[in-house]
């Protein structure tokens, strides 16, 4: 039966099916959306011939997905009864979310089961109301928003809480068997303290880009509310005020006015400050000294100390109240990540402890982020890690050639300002991604095809070393280099002039006089010095002539589609870094996005593009002018994305 009155929003890449397609995806949304308001889909990727392994699938869910998400439903691909394969959907989702709550009954919560057929990709979305229900409602229509970053963090925040605790643990020596239940015994101790109430959360805003000074705001544990469940909570007008310390929501904390240019992503976001503190001494009727108990020990005993690091990232809106955001998200997300490094420590309590340490990404098609708890005792190249990061790449659907998951790539939630510049990064001075924002090609009906990701502007006379002249390879290397650092493929540092030479002769490829000189390199020897420095590998592209270069687009938006890195061209003594092409099939019509690394000048963006050191060019202008020369031959040097996670 159809539904009329109600639709699907999909705030997420449209959904595409293949035949490689997980045959399980749970749907992800909030208490905080409009209901049926699907956010992201992640893979089940524990099953086997009987089913879904629910208690492994929901381990995993629970330390990754953001208190303030959780999951609304379940897509099933197959080609059997749309309905009965809704059903057995709609039963999964209701089973692996009673594992996720630790409830055994889901009150009035509606429950979609999609239906993809693997051949065409269609989707077929059903609504089940209640868990007693037993009819299944077509829902129609389904609309797919253009922005959905926009969608999440236009009212949306972030909920920060970092905690260390050191478990200290005494146990028998002749009994070391019970190490075990006293450490689990003494998490539960941890978990009951949460809910004192002479337990402190301290709230302070994270953001510094406002002239307003937020003063911060404690709230004790006997003034929250454990009641209410999420779905069930008003949220209140971000507009309205309350000095009332109970009824201050998180907008107290927020940016009062954001820019018209402000992006709309997790890494933009609010962030709230929540610090748990423990206060015995509130209204003591009478000062005392502190008072040790002494408890003998019957038999011969070990100290044994844990560590742990809890760092607890939650979604919220900002019309939600602190205390529910405190008592919703932030404890409960508390007491989850706990109980997951319990478990993680149990097999090596009385060995070498796990150095276990929360991680937050926001992977490129997911508008939110995702925890990891990774073990830092593992170095990210070997292979526990490596296989780590590709369980997570499969479940979250992400490409398995690009390190998306590893350390460097994570969510940085120091404080920072609204205000900084964009076109540079943190620990670097030299521009970032300048050809952002330029003007349009000029090519009539073409497909653009662009560097993917970001890399750095090298070009003459940077660092104050005078290379004009003679260093344009040298700079475009850099840029490309950049670009590996960028995507966090390397952790090398991009190389100097000297270092590049040196890399040369240290291969056998340039005599040891080479190193200190002005001598020009080109596409091979920047092949060779990136396979040394970084092990990746290059295709090389020769062309006869310049006036041949336009032959090459279609090969070269191929290139940018599928590898995104970006490509030095190098012709007679000139050698510049092609960002992209604009290319029209049909009438051969087409433009290369040129970096000049040839630009002298400061690092001033608008100089830049608008002395066209960064823009379109055609390999002849509107004038009859050649960019290319005709009669030089060209090396076309395409850098090769490393097939890893």
């Amino acid at each position: 039966m159809e539904k009329n009155n109600r639709s699907i929003r999909i705030e997420c890449p449209k959904l595409l099916i293949t035949r490689n397609e997980s045959d399980l995806q749970w749907l992800i949304g909030s208490p905080f959306f409009p209901p049926l308001t699907i956010i992201s889909t992640f893979r089940c990727i524990h099953s086997n011939s009987s089913g879904p392994d629910f208690p492994k699938e929901s381990e995993e869910i629970r330390t990754l997905l953001l208190k303030g998400f959780d999951v609304i439903g379940a897509l099933i691909v197959g080609k059997s009864d749309p309905e009965k394969t809704a059903a057995r959907a709609v039963e999964a989702a209701r089973t692996l979310k009673k594992l996720l709550t630790g409830t055994t009954k889901l009150e009035n919560e509606e429950t979609i089961g999609a239906v993809a057929d693997p051949d065409t990709g269609d989707i077929r979305f059903f609504l089940s109301e209640t868990e007693s229900s037993t009819s299944f409602e077509l829902v129609n229509p389904v609309s797919y928003d253009d922005n959905p970053e926009k969608f999440v963090w236009e009212s949306g925040c972030l909920l920060l809480c970092q905690l260390p605790i050191k478990l200290p643990l005494c146990y028998p020596v002749n009994k070391p068997s019970d190490a075990e239940s006293i450490f689990s015994r003494a998490i539960e101790a941890v978990i009951a303290k949460f809910k004192d109430p002479n337990v402190v959360y301290l709230v302070e805003a994270s953001n510094r880009g406002s002239l307003d000074v937020v003063q911060p705001v404690i709230l004790r544990g006997s003034e929250l509310d454990f009641d209410a469940a999420v779905a069930n909570i008003e949220l209140l007008d971000e507009a309205a005020h309350n000095s009332e310390k109970k009824l201050l929501q998180c907008a107290h904390f927020c940016l009062k006015s954001k820019s018209t240019l402000q992006l709309f992503s997790a890494e933009n976001a609010d962030i709230i400050q929540i610090s748990v503190l423990l206060n015995r001494s509130e209204k003591s009727p009478k000062c005392s000294a502190p008072a040790v108990e002494y408890f003998a020990a019957m038999d011969e005993t070990r100290l044994l100390i844990v560590d742990f690091k809890l760092e607890v990232l939650c979604y919220a809106v900002q019309g939600i109240l602190l205390m529910h955001a405190i008592s919703k998200l932030i404890i409960p997300g508390l007491i989850d990540q706990l109980i997951s490094m319990k478990k993680m420590n149990l097999p090596y309590l009385l060995t070498q402890h796990p150095e276990l340490h929360p991680y937050h990404f926001c992977p490129p098609g997911i508008a939110h982020p995702v925890t990891v708890i990774y073990e830092l005792n593992y170095g990210e190249t070997e292979i526990k890690q490596v296989d780590a990061r590709r369980s997570l790449h499969l479940r979250l659907g992400l490409p398995f050639d690009r390190p998306l998951l590893r350390i460097a790539n994570s969510l940085d939630l120091s404080i920072k300002s609204h205000s900084s510049n964009r076109s540079t990064r943190k620990g670097s001075s030299l521009l970032k991604d300048v050809h952002i924002g330029i003007p349009g090609s000029g090519v009539s009906g073409g497909s653009v095809s662009l560097v993917q990701g970001s890399y750095e502007y090298y070009h003459y006379l940077q660092d104050g070393f005078d290379d004009s002249g003679w260093g344009c390879a040298y700079r475009s290397l850099q840029t490309i280099v950049s670009w590996f650092r960028l995507q966090h493929y390397s952790s090398v540092d991009v190389p100097s002039h000297r270092e590049i030479q040196q890399s040369l002769v240290d291969i056998g490829d340039k005599d040891p006089a080479f190193i200190g000189s002005r001598e020009w390199i080109g596409a091979i020897e920047l092949s060779f010095v990136l396979d040394k420095l970084l092990g990746v590998s290059c295709k090389v592209i020769n062309v006869r002539s310049g006036s041949e270069l336009p032959e090459k687009c279609r090969e070269l938006a191929l290139h940018f589609e599928t590898q995104g890195t970006p490509v030095m061209i190098g012709g007679g003594v000139l050698a510049y870094t092609l960002l992209g092409v604009d290319y029209n099939e049909a009438t051969g019509e087409c433009a290369f996005l040129m970096l000049d690394p040839h630009y002298t000048g400061s690092d001033d963006v608008k100089k830049i593009v608008n002395g066209g050191w960064c823009g379109w060019k055609k390999s002849v202008d509107s004038k009859g002018k050649s960019f290319f020369l005709q009669d030089k031959f060209y090396n076309l040097l395409l850098p090769q994305r490393p097939n890893r996670v």
